[in-house]
């Protein structure tokens, strides 16, 4: 007869040590993930609400080898002075100019169109950014 064996052997049913440790890194990983989403979330937030002037480059228009328009759409709050930062690129992608156009009107939408001097022929107007303050 054969002998009859009473207890299970070890290590062979339930977790072994690789589980639990593969259990504790994807919980660990999981923290972190949402963590990363999470702070990727406030800098997002942060940098659209804490912006106090925002622009738009509507059109633009080569007026002739030394000058080039911009049609501007600001938008900013009613007490907020700022500026905008446009430049003129040449064909081959170089700044042949460069300005800033402040705005200080009472208006929380501001629609113009503003001129930039250039050093020679210029392809396209950029927009570079706004600011608040002087």
């Amino acid at each position: 007869m054969a002998a009859v064996r009473e207890a299970l052997p070890e290590g062979r049913y339930g977790r072994s040590q690789d589980q639990r440790a593969d259990r504790k890194l994807k919980i660990t990983g999981s923290v972190l993930g949402v963590a990363f989403l999470a702070m990727i979330g406030w800098f997002g937030y942060d940098y659209v609400a804490g912006q106090d002037v925002s622009a738009e480059l509507i059109k633009s228009k080569i007026v002739s080898d030394s000058r080039a328009e911009a049609h501007l759409e600001v938008r900013k709050d009613r007490d907020v002075a700022g500026h905008c930062t446009l430049r003129a690129l040449s064909e081959d992608g170089g700044e042949v100019g460069r300005a800033d156009f402040r705005f200080d009107e009472r208006s929380d939408r501001i629609d113009e169109v503003v001129s930039l001097r250039t050093t020679a022929r210029a392809t396209a107007v950029e927009l570079k950014g706004c600011t608040a303050g002087s």
